[in-house]
């Protein structure tokens, strides 16, 4: 079904172009404007899909007709589609990890071996996730991008932190930062609670879990504001957190 489109303006009186639709549906807002063509121009445009159209419109027009007041709406994603953004990414991969526990890590053949072993062997399923994001840590790291994340620590820490203390040997072989921090300490920086991964800061993943801690879906958020106040949440959990073998040293 067509979706109810306003005319909210344009910035010329006479042909009508370049203009601002809205769609009063959605609150998508629709720029009406003569195409970039320059080949040179769109070559140094990024993120540009195939069957997407760059087109030119003054400023003004964006200041003057585009909607001002407008709740944000939060992009729901999938697991599968967020498995993508590693691959995307082009400069910074960040993760603030603050569960006491991850139902998934439950049901894997490393955390039946780390009950009965108390250590983890380098012996990843083929095909699974855990060798799926290892791989891909690895294949971009030696690009030189960098993957990152610091994890809160209760005191004593859950069997599912002592899991991921194990666990996380193998992440920094591949190439990622582990870095550890306190509950308490993070608690005293105002660190959130929030479980989010920031992508070459502009783009947060917001992982959501259920009652039972399952990772169920993930919210991305674009949000300037958000976005900044992520980066303030990075910039200072990195900075107190202290890396993963120093971190070993002082349990």
């Amino acid at each position: 079904m067509a979706g109810r489109l306003r005319f909210n303006g344009t910035g010329s009186g006479v042909t009508g172009c370049p203009s601002v639709h809205e769609d009063l549906d959605s609150g998508e807002v629709i720029v009406r404007g003569p195409p970039l063509t320059d080949s040179e121009d769109v070559a140094q445009l990024q993120h540009l899909s195939e069957g997407e159209v760059a087109v030119v419109v003054p400023r003004d027009l964006l200041v003057d007709w585009s909607p001002k007041e407008q709740t944000r709406q939060v992009r729901t994603i999938d697991l599968d589609e967020f498995h993508t953004l590693f691959e995307r990414f082009e400069h910074t991969a960040w993760r603030l990890e603050t569960r006491q526990r991850y139902a998934s890590d439950e049901f894997t053949e490393r955390w039946s071996q780390f009950i009965k072993a108390g250590r983890l062997d380098e012996d990843w399923v083929e095909g699974s996730v855990v060798t799926w994001f290892a791989e891909t840590v690895r294949a971009q790291t030696a690009k030189g991008k960098r993957i990152e994340r610091v994890r809160l620590v209760d005191e004593p820490a859950t069997l599912g932190q002592r899991y991921l203390f194990e666990s996380a040997k193998w992440n920094i072989a591949q190439g990622e930062d582990i870095r550890h921090l306190k509950r308490g300490q993070a608690d005293l920086l105002r660190l959130p609670a929030e479980d989010f991964w920031l992508f070459d800061s502009r783009l947060i993943a917001l992982l959501r879990f259920d009652d039972d801690d399952q990772l169920t879906h993930v919210d991305l958020i674009t949000e300037p504001a958000e976005v900044v106040r992520c980066s303030m949440i990075r910039d200072a959990a990195r900075h107190h957190a202290v890396p993963w073998r120093d971190f070993m040293v002082e349990m």
